[in-house]
C-alpha cells in the first residue's frame, strides 16, 4: 500500500489503523489506495480514512426474528427481482430504508412468494441510494 501498488482495499471488521502495530503507519498508506471499503459494525478509525463504509448488519438484525405464522415451516429468501443503485452513499451519511410489499403470489397450495420493494433513502437527497426487488417464499405445513 506504501509503494502504491494496491488499487482496491476491502477491509471487513476490524479496525487496523488503530490495531496494526504504530511502525506500519497503516492510516498513511490507507489514504494512499484509490478505492477503500470498510463494512463492520461501527464506524471506527479505520471507517473514517476509507472513501466508503457499509454498515454491517447487527447478529440481532436477520429476517426470521419475527414470530412464525400458525402452520409456516420455514421462509426462503428466493433473491432479488430488480436491483438499481440511482446515487451513491457519502461517508457519514444518515440512511432510511422502506418496505413495501408489491405482491403475493400463490406458488403451490402450501407456497406464498412475496415480492418486496425495499428503498433506501439518503437523507437530504435527491435520489435513492437503492431500489431493490426482493423474492421470498413463506412455505407452510
Amino acid at each position: 500500500m506504501h509503494a502504491g501498488r494496491v488499487d482496491t482495499l476491502v477491509i471487513g471488521g476490524g479496525n487496523p489503523a488503530y490495531d496494526a502495530p504504530p511502525d506500519l503507519d497503516f492510516s498513511t498508506a490507507l489514504r494512499r489506495v484509490p478505492l477503500s471499503i470498510h463494512s463492520g459494525l461501527y464506524r471506527n478509525e479505520t471507517a473514517r480514512y476509507c472513501a466508503w463504509h457499509i454498515p454491517a448488519p447487527h447478529p440481532y438484525e436477520h429476517w426470521s426474528d419475527a414470530r412464525a405464522y400458525d402452520g409456516l415451516v420455514m421462509g426462503v429468501n428466493y433473491g432479488l427481482d430488480k436491483v438499481r443503485f440511482p446515487a451513491p452513499v457519502p461517508v457519514n451519511s444518515k440512511l432510511r430504508a422502506e418496505r413495501t410489499l408489491l405482491e403475493a403470489d400463490l406458488k403451490a397450495p402450501n407456497t406464498i412468494q412475496l415480492k418486496q420493494q425495499v428503498t433506501i433513502e439518503i437523507e437530504g437527497g435527491s435520489k435513492p441510494a437503492c431500489v431493490a426487488e426482493f423474492l421470498m417464499r413463506l412455505i407452510y405445513s
